[in-house]
């Protein structure tokens, strides 16, 4: 069965995503901070992946970058070609230095973890109902599971990864959906196809016209990876119908935000 929801069909995605990277050498020190000349071309090399640097930290300890990228990175493509290139681009300039294997990664955000998980928790209390009943009927599709905790990161051969997204998707032509075994059903499969794609959700709401959830991505996953996944099952798991918007909205966010790396 083919999908309904591919890459190539979405309308242009919102998204506001930050990932930082940390390396270390693997034996001796880093060079002191190459000149301008060193970071233009692979500033332009990096663009091209879908990454732009925003921040950095250079010592002969350690090297920290933040980067802005585009929803089809995904956490290990990202740590790839963060160290790959400007380990190119050392020896380039005969700076050669070994890194170490173990690198970090993490995302970042304008707002802590705490903040975007209680937002979604609160989803049900911000919105206006004629009908209280229905107000508190929807309760039972707002999901905070404790055993999901996002300060805890993924552990590989190669390093760290914090990967924490903040996912929304919009019912098609904000239709409500007001049947409670729909919404139901929503909410369950929400929590199966996580399972299946190596995602950890920490909270979920299922609103009549709209979706939320923060999660643990899978770091093989780009954002939009994990919004198709999201998008298709559930268009599967209702019968196969486009119920939602060709789109969604990915954000980044973790224990800190922005004015940490700043």
């Amino acid at each position: 069965m083919l999908p309904l929801y591919s890459p190539f069909d979405l309308r242009p995605p919102a998204y506001h995503l930050r990932y930082t990277w940390s390396g270390w050498p693997s034996l001796s020190r880093f060079p002191e901070l190459p000149p301008s000349t060193f970071w233009e071309p692979l500033h332009a090399a990096w663009e091209g992946d879908g990454l732009r640097k925003l921040e950095q930290k250079w010592s002969a300890e350690l090297i920290q970058f933040t980067f802005s990228v585009k929803p089809q990175v995904s956490p290990i493509t990202f740590a790839a070609r963060v160290k790959g290139r400007l380990q190119h681009a050392l020896r380039k300039a005969g700076l050669a230095t070994e890194f170490s294997r173990k690198v970090a990664m993490g995302t970042i955000g304008d707002n802590h973890r705490a903040d975007v998980e209680a937002y979604i928790e609160r989803q049900v209390d911000k919105e206006q109902f004629a009908d209280p009943r229905f107000k508190e009927m929807l309760r039972q599709f707002t999901v905070a599971d404790p055993s999901v905790d996002l300060r805890v990161a993924t552990q590989t051969n190669s390093g760290r990864y914090w990967y924490n997204l903040h996912l929304v998707l919009v019912v098609a032509q904000r239709y409500r959906i007001a049947d409670a075994d729909v919404l139901g059903l929503i909410r369950d499969w929400s929590f199966k196809i996580a399972g299946k794609k190596g995602y950890g959700i920490s909270r979920l709401s299922v609103m009549p016209d709209h979706w939320h959830a923060s999660l643990r991505g899978n770091i093989a996953h780009s954002p939009e990876d994990v919004a198709l996944a999201f998008l298709n099952n559930l268009a599967y798991a209702l019968g196969q119908k486009p119920i939602w918007e060709p789109c969604y909205y990915a954000g980044t966010f973790g224990e800190y935000d922005m004015g940490a790396v700043r």
